[in-house]
C-alpha cells in the first residue's frame, strides 16, 4: 500500500513541480531578455540533470561507477525518443533555427566523441574526462555568447506583466526540489510495486529505474509542450543530452577513470543513429502555421509517435540481449 501512495504522491509532486519550474524558467528568460531556448538548454537542462549528476559523482567517489556510461547513454536515448516524442504527441514542436543548426549537432558531436573514447579500451580516462569538460565549457560559452548578442532585440519587446525576481527564484528552486523529490518517490514506489508482482531486479533496473532517472526531463518537457513553450521543451531534451555526456561523465571520470561495459558501444551507436535519423524529419517537416523567422522545421505528432515506438522496440532489445 505504501508503494502505491509513494507512486501517486511522487507523480503529483513531479507535475506540480514541473509546472512551477517551467513558469519560473520562462519568466527568467523574459526578465533577462534572452531566448527561452537558452534557459531550456542551460538552467532547465541542468536542473533536470541534477539527480543524475549527484548519483554519478557519488558513485565515482565510492569507486562504483561501472554502469555510469550505460546509464547516461540510456537516459539520452530515452530523452530523445520518449521525452521529445511524447512532447510532440502532446503538441507538435516547432524547431528553433538555432537548435537545429547548432545545438542538435552539438549533441551528436558529444555522442560521437564519447563513442570514440570508449571504443579502443572500454575506459574513459581522467584525460578524456578533462577533454569532455573542455568541450562542455566551449559549448556553454558559444550558447551564452550567441544569446547575449541577440539580447538587445529581445529587450525592446514589451511584455505584459513580468514576474518579480523573488518569485522567479521561488518558482525555479521550489519546482526543482519537487521534481527531484517526486522523481525519487515515483521510482521507489514503482520499484516496490514491481517487486510485489515478482518482477526480476534486472527487468526493474532496465525499465523502471532507467525511466525514473529521466522522469524530471519527461514531465518538465511535457508540461512545457502543453503550455506552448516549445523552446524550453526541446531545449531541455537537447541540453540534458549534452550535459549528461560532457558534464556528468566528464566530472565522474576526472574523479576516477570509468570502466565501460562492451554493450555500451552498441548503445552509443544507437544514440548516434537516432540523433541523426530524427534530425532529418525535424528539419524537413514545416510547421503547420508556417512558423516564424526563427523556426526551422518541426516534430509532428506522427513523428513523435514513431519515436516512442522505436524506444519500445529498443527496450525489448535490451531485455532480450
Amino acid at each position: 500500500m505504501l508503494s502505491f501512495v509513494m507512486l501517486v504522491v511522487g507523480f503529483a509532486l513531479l507535475v506540480w513541480g514541473a509546472d512551477k519550474f517551467v513558469a519560473g524558467a520562462s519568466a527568467l528568460a523574459r526578465r533577462l531578455g534572452v531566448s527561452p531556448l537558452l534557459v531550456g538548454l542551460t538552467i532547465v537542462a541542468f536542473g533536470t540533470s541534477a539527480p543524475e549528476l549527484a548519483v554519478s559523482v557519488t558513485a565515482a567517489i565510492q569507486g562504483a561507477n561501472e554502469i555510469a556510461v550505460g546509464n547516461v547513454v540510456g537516459s539520452n536515448i530515452f530523452n530523445l525518443l520518449v521525452v521529445a516524442g511524447l512532447s510532440a504527441v502532446v503538441c507538435p514542436l516547432i524547431m528553433d533555427r538555432t537548435l537545429m543548426r547548432r545545438d542538435w549537432p552539438f549533441s551528436l558531436l558529444a555522442a560521437v566523441i564519447l563513442c570514440a573514447m570508449i571504443a579502443p579500451d572500454l575506459t574513459i580516462s581522467r584525460l578524456e574526462g578533462v577533454i569532455l569538460l573542455l568541450v562542455f565549457a566551449v559549448t556553454l560559452y558559444v550558447q551564452i555568447r550567441a544569446a547575449l548578442r541577440s539580447r538587445t532585440t529581445l529587450e525592446g519587446e514589451e511584455d505584459e506583466v513580468l514576474m518579480p525576481p523573488l518569485m522567479i527564484g521561488v518558482n525555479i528552486l521550489l519546482g526543482l526540489a519537487c521534481i527531484i523529490a517526486g522523481g525519487q518517490l515515483a521510482v521507489n514506489g514503482a520499484t516496490g510495486i514491481a517487486r510485489m508482482f515478482g518482477l526480476s531486479e534486472t527487468l526493474i533496473g532496465l525499465t523502471i529505474v532507467a525511466i525514473g532517472t529521466s522522469l524530471p526531463e519527461l514531465v518538465t518537457s511535457l508540461v512545457a509542450a502543453r503550455q506552448g513553450q516549445n523552446e524550453i521543451a526541446m531545449g531541455n531534451v537537447i541540453g540534458s543530452n549534452i550535459f549528461n555526456i560532457l558534464l556528468i561523465l566528464g566530472v565522474s571520470s576526472v574523479i576516477t577513470p570509468i570502466p565501460v561495459l562492451s554493450t555500451s558501444i552498441a548503445d552509443c551507436l544507437v544514440l548516434i543513429g537516432i540523433t541523426v535519423a530524427f534530425y532529418i524529419p525535424a528539419r524537413l517537416c514545416k510547421p503547420r502555421n508556417g512558423g516564424d523567422a526563427q523556426s526551422a522545421g518541426s516534430l509532428t505528432r506522427p513523428v513523435g509517435a514513431v519515436m516512442v515506438l522505436v524506444y519500445i522496440a529498443y527496450t525489448a532489445y535490451l531485455i532480450l540481449r
